[in-house]
């Protein structure tokens, strides 16, 4: 059975933090939420929460560093719908922020795998779907210690975040989806970091045990306004909840 009215999302890594927050809010907005999640059980849990407050959720076993995971992911949606409207490539790893002087090749892949080999092998997976949509928009969520304006300035947090993997990492995939906005015009892809860096600011999730001075709610409204643009809307930008930030 398809759905052929409702706007549909799937959002990784969307069974707590900022996918379950994004999940909320456009759940709210009558869209058709595709809920992915590396942990079945916290992700049908999830699921029950949104459905019981009015949304509707289908809920996706979706680890992002697997193939087959991603494979049986677009079956799944397929199920449901014959088009994707927007993607949000949520799902991310902090890695354990060791030193770049004590950085190893095998640290460094496992934060990859999530971070950029992740959305890459999900934007890849579920093109198809995105091209059967009329409108659609991809939504990356990256960092502001992928920006090297914000990594260089010593008056931001991420100019002392002495680590490698994360950091770097997120500087890939803002390059990856620019290349991504260049060669698919018709697809809006953008990149929307849950902060305000001009104020120095960032949520408050479980990836930075909940130190953050925004909440979950701010830290989504990049995200969701990037999901919501219109069809004369930007591609390729990147910003946070205040607007444009620097690369």
């Amino acid at each position: 059975m398809t759905n052929s009215e409702q706007t549909s999302v799937l959002i990784t890594g969307a069974n707590k933090g900022l996918g379950f927050e994004a999940a909320r809010r456009l759940g709210e907005q009558g869209w058709t939420v595709f809920l992915g999640s590396r942990d079945e059980g916290r992700g049908r849990a999830a699921a029950d929460k949104l459905t019981a407050g009015g949304a509707n959720v289908v809920m996706v076993p979706l680890d992002v560093t697997s193939d087959v995971s991603v494979a049986d992911a677009v079956r799944l949606v397929r199920e449901h719908t014959d088009r994707l409207d927007v993607l949000i490539n949520n799902a991310g790893a902090s890695g354990r922020g060791i030193p770049p002087a004590d950085a190893t090749a095998d640290e460094i892949h496992s934060v990859y795998d999530t971070n950029v080999y992740g959305p890459i092998r999900v934007t890849h997976a579920f093109l198809p779907l995105l091209r059967a949509a009329e409108h659609p928009r991809v939504v990356m969520v990256s960092s502001a210690v992928g920006s090297f304006a914000a990594v260089t300035d010593p008056q931001q947090p991420s100019a002392k975040m002495h680590e490698l993997a994360y950091s770097s990492s997120k500087a890939a995939l803002n390059m990856i989806t620019l290349r991504y906005a260049n060669a698919l015009p018709e697809i809006k892809f953008n990149i929307a970091t849950p902060g305000e860096v001009a104020n120095r600011k960032f949520a408050a999730t479980d990836m930075n045990h909940h130190t953050g001075e925004l909440t979950v709610t701010e830290g989504t409204d990049s995200i969701v306004r990037l999901a919501t643009i219109d069809a004369d809307g930007p591609t390729g930008i990147f910003i946070d909840r205040l607007g444009p930030i620097a690369w």
